[in-house]
């Protein structure tokens, strides 16, 4: 049997009406509008650290629409980031991507209907297009080549014709990068190439699936994250990986904590409320400028100023133990501003 043959028993059967000159029923190829198919998409990346190894990361959770005008947007819900280990998911969504300020990324595009008015007669092809990546609250321009595929008139792929190179340069991650780097003690190339495979179904044919990330949550991949407590492992890599971030501001000097250490703080006390059994240590840490003496008062005022921000927000004052620890106990070089900046922290560590 013949494409067009094929094509037109295609229609038949699924009682479409596809014109023998390859014209698409509708008045266009939006006509209607499309959902993406979550479960049935993928967008992944891959990274490489110490030089040779490389690594494959997906989302568990994405949604998207091409509106009828053409309009394309896609979501990344960056907290469904799945690496297949818990820590490194963690790391990722709260020193990378620092998930608590900027928790999603947008994909934006305007398809022209006349690119695709063939696309029932030749059923698969290349087309260049122009995007907007939107992430950690930059815009970037691209322009890559995709493969769109026509299963049926109401089904259709588009995917990447080949990986897209993203810089951690291009959208301000050059901080969450190093975090990324010093957490896992190896050097970590600042860029990754992305793929993705988006499959779309034309609203109103009896197949639109739930616009929404949650729609996803059945999948039972270990990116998306459970209600209800966190096993004991879970709770100590959030509790390092929070540490670790050392996303915790005070006024300089002092024990008055900046309005912009909110977000994590917030996050901090959803961690704690979903590991109810679990007492916590809020240590606090200094760098060695000024007198030993007085940076081992502010790094214990600087705890328990913490403290009653968390008890504000509904952790028992009883699970919390405070602890200055001055700069008795650098993580990094005291004789280099990032080393400084890396020892002034909030450590939180479970008391066993």
């Amino acid at each position: 049997m013949n494409f067009a043959a094929y094509i037109s028993a295609l229609s038949f059967s699924l009682g479409l009406s596809i014109s023998a000159t390859g014209a698409w029923a509708a008045p266009d190829p939006f006509a209607g509008g499309w959902t993406l198919d979550a479960e049935q998409s993928a967008l992944s990346f891959l990274s490489i650290k110490d030089a040779t190894k490389v690594e494959t990361s997906s989302f568990a959770a994405l949604d998207g629409t091409i509106e009828e005008t053409g309009e394309v947007e896609i979501t990344v819900h960056l907290e469904s980031i799945d690496t297949k280990i818990d820590l490194r998911n963690v790391r990722m969504r709260f020193l990378f991507f620092e998930t608590f300020l900027h928790p999603r990324a947008t994909i934006l595009a305007e398809l022209d209907a006349a690119d695709f008015a063939d696309l029932p007669e030749v059923g698969r092809k290349r087309i260049s297009l122009e995007y907007v990546l939107d992430l950690h609250g930059v815009q970037k321009t691209f322009v890559s080549d995709v493969i769109v595929t026509l299963l049926n008139e109401n089904e259709v792929y588009i995917s990447a014709a080949a990986p897209v190179s993203v810089s951690v340069a291009d959208f301000g991650l050059e901080n969450g990068w190093k975090k990324l780097e010093e957490a896992a003690g190896l050097p970590i190339i600042p860029s990754a190439t992305v793929s993705f495979d988006f499959r779309f179904l034309r609203n109103g044919a009896g197949n639109t699936p739930v616009r929404t990330a949650a729609a996803t949550a059945a999948t039972g991949s270990r990116a998306l994250e459970s209600s209800g407590q966190l096993a004991l492992e879970e709770c100590q890599n959030r509790f390092l990986t929070v540490s670790e971030a050392n996303e915790i501001y005070f006024a300089s000097g002092s024990a008055r904590l900046e309005a912009k250490s909110a977000p994590m703080l917030d996050s901090l006390a959803e961690i704690v409320g979903r590991c109810p059994d679990l007492s916590i240590e809020i240590g606090g840490h200094t760098d060695s400028v000024g007198p030993e003496r007085a940076n081992l008062r502010l790094s214990e005022r600087r705890a328990k100023s913490v403290a009653a921000y968390l008890e504000g927000k509904g952790v028992e004052n009883a699970r919390m133990q405070i602890a200055g620890y001055g700069e008795i106990r650098p993580v990094a070089d005291n004789s280099t501003e990032r080393g400084r900046w890396r020892n002034r922290r909030i450590e939180f560590s479970i008391v066993e």
